[in-house]
């Protein structure tokens, strides 16, 4: 076993905590991926508000910490933001956690910041562990640009008509689900969004951490997904451009015509519904001249 130091010499020195509401990412599963600059706030903070205060003083007391803890879930955020924004005014530190993760990230906390900000107020990322960018990055599929969806609705009708609003976007999808549901939601998502390469990731950085890829259809049926326990995350790949019909075509040039020069209407609608200009532009003149 190696004799390194747990951290080198040369790493940096912690910095005081000033005064502000600090968004403390917590870990999602492995307690070693807690930041040093998270626990330098923490153990500052004169408040810490927490999304389930029984949870967060597990966490504290993991980093033999300490800290005066006042709940802020959906039911209490309004009541945590009046303390907040009084602690804060007073010059005090106010931390605010979720279970896990990154607070506002489909967790609790967005009263609380949406207060302090609007009280001009200063508030700081403390970045760190986040299961979106953690599927993301070992799920194989494109993450230049993301569109996160959070949770879809939990009846069919409705998760499908939020799914229909997606399925024309260019970007990799990521949604979170819970054990029960997700049989449901693949199918719909096989069904709304077509075979497109998928990722379902769960119990990430944990010891059950799994991560099964394959296109929405053969996740739908995949036996190692009928109500998995655990947190998971599911990954969409971006779909196929649409091609434009003519009929398509065709009405856009009729309304940007309304508007503009030919030229431009056929640059405007080449643009918009990724088709060439030149026989659009023929085709401005045409009907230009009816």
């Amino acid at each position: 076993m190696s004799d390194a130091p747990l951290f080198p010499p040369t790493a940096p020195p912690a910095r005081p905590v000033s005064p502000g509401l600090y968004l403390v990412a917590t870990p999602i599963g492995n307690l070693r991926d807690m930041t040093l600059r998270a626990l330098d706030v923490l153990a500052a903070a004169d408040l810490v508000l927490a999304e389930d205060t029984r949870v967060t003083a597990k966490l504290l007391t993991a980093y033999g910490l300490k800290a005066k803890l006042e709940r802020c879930d959906d039911h209490a955020s309004a009541r945590a933001a009046e303390t907040a924004v009084e602690r804060l005014k007073a010059g005090e530190v106010v931390a605010l956690v979720s279970d896990a993760g990154t607070p506002l990230v489909s967790d609790p906390g967005y009263v609380v910041a949406r207060a302090a900000v609007a009280e001009g107020l200063p508030v700081h990322p403390v970045p760190g562990p986040s299961s979106l960018l953690a599927a993301l990055c070992i799920a194989g599929l494109p993450a230049d640009r993301i569109l996160f969806a959070g949770f879809l609705p939990p009846k069919s009708g409705a998760r499908r008509t939020a799914l229909e609003e997606l399925r024309t976007g260019r970007q990799t999808l990521v949604f979170f689900e819970s054990g029960p549901r997700l049989r449901d939601s693949l199918t719909d998502m096989a069904q709304v969004l077509g075979p497109r390469p998928a990722a379902v990731a769960r119990e990430l950085t944990k010891l059950y951490e799994e991560c099964v890829r394959g296109d929405l259809v053969e996740l739908a049926a995949d036996p190692r997904l009928d109500a998995p326990k655990g947190e998971i995350v599911v990954v969409v790949g971006p779909g196929e451009a649409e091609t434009a019909s003519a009929a398509d075509a065709d009405a856009a040039l009729s309304e940007a015509l309304t508007r503009l020069p030919p030229g431009e209407a056929a640059a405007e609608v080449s643009k918009a519904l990724n088709l060439p200009r030149k026989p659009l532009y023929k085709r401005a003149l045409e009907l230009k001249a009816r």
